[in-house]
């Protein structure tokens, strides 16, 4: 029978539950889970007091893979198919989303948030939207489809910021922070044709995105922000970088929002990826004066998924090195393990055979 690990209430164990398969609507799909990351978002709601729009009891997890088992009248094409799920999920019919504005759809579902999530062994979900995924083009690249899972946040959010800012080549990105989703931002924009700079406080973090896209690392725990311009000057120079300067903050913490803040010079975009319920105080002026623009980016708007997925299957994102399968059951394991930073890749979490 279906199964599912619920969050009864924030920071209590969550609860392995078996649940009846309601009828599906015409235009839903019955998904049975390969895998489904752990991102940080979780643990805002487990752990720090962020409200979920559904209430508790509620199963977490927004990125996840799986294979179609069933499907309503309307989206049989998609039995059997194997699919990435839209951590966001626009209603595809609303103004904003016939206007390519799907981010900000009033109807948008979002699982582990606004349904039943990911931890478990099956959710149901619209179909609109649904990534499909090459699984012999995946195997080829080592990869099962349980690894992909995480391209449904991960990957496809800092892939939208860089596509909403235009990174091409010539650019100068700059990651600040460089987890789970700034290590795939570094691999984005290199893929894209920028040169990369990555800013962490971590350098094991530092040290496995210098092999994978960063042409330049900085610790931002042994430099102040005079020393990180300066040496972002001299990366621009020796690259003859003639392009815009992108900072993109994926840390979601006071200090790197600060710390990317302080980086903007002329023409910049300042792309703000991370989340944190904690305030800053900066300077707004900075961005008249600059004429530099910020960017907002929630989720990612299903169109783009992919592109982002292709660049997996082409080799240019490794996965890979960064994310590490442990069995569904051991979830209340993971997630302290994932908040006390003991986990240095992205736990998917995998339901037990």
């Amino acid at each position: 029978m279906p199964s599912r690990w619920t969050m009864t209430e924030p920071g209590a164990p969550m609860v392995l539950e078996s649940f009846a398969i309601d009828a599906i609507p015409d235009d839903h799909v019955l998904v049975r889970i390969a895998g489904c990351g752990v991102c940080h978002t979780d643990l805002g709601y487990y752990y720090d007091g962020v409200r979920t729009n559904h209430p508790l009891p509620l199963t977490l997890g927004h990125e996840i893979s799986g294979t179609v088992e069933q499907a309503g009248a309307a989206a049989r094409d998609w039995l059997g198919r194997d699919v990435i799920i839209p951590a966001v999920i626009p209603c595809g019919q609303c103004r904003d989303c016939k206007a390519g504005r799907g981010n900000i759809c009033r109807n948008q579902k979002m699982p582990g948030n606004d349904i039943q999530g990911g931890f478990g062994t099956h959710i149901m979900v619209p179909a609109h939207g649904l990534c499909p995924v090459d699984t012999e083009r995946l195997a080829a690249r080592g990869l099962s489809l349980a690894d992909v899972s995480i391209v449904a946040d991960a990957l496809t959010t800092p892939y939208q910021a860089a596509v909403q800012a235009g990174v091409e080549p010539g650019d100068l990105v700059v990651v600040v922070g460089v987890g789970g989703v700034g290590g795939y931002a570094v691999q984005v924009a290199a893929a894209l044709g920028a040169t990369v700079a990555a800013i962490d406080v971590v350098p094991e973090k530092l040290a496995a995105i210098a092999e994978n896209g960063a042409a330049l690392t900085l610790n931002a725990r042994e430099l102040d922000g005079r020393a990180i311009k300066a040496a972002l000057g001299d990366l621009a120079r020796a690259n003859r970088i003639d392009g815009q300067r992108v900072i993109m903050e994926c840390s979601g913490t006071p200090q790197g929002q600060e710390t990317a803040f302080g980086l903007l010079t002329h023409g910049a975009t300042l792309c703000v990826v991370g989340f944190t319920m904690e305030k800053v105080t900066l300077r707004l002026s900075n961005l008249m004066a600059f004429h530099a623009r910020a960017l907002g980016n929630w989720g990612c708007v299903p169109e783009l998924y992919p592109g982002a997925l292709e660049l997996v299957l082409d080799g240019k994102v490794n996965l890979k090195p960064f994310v590490e399968q442990r069995p569904l059951s051991t979830i209340n394991e993971v997630f302290h393990a994932v908040h006390a930073g003991q986990m240095r890749r992205r736990a998917i979490l995998v339901p037990d055979q």
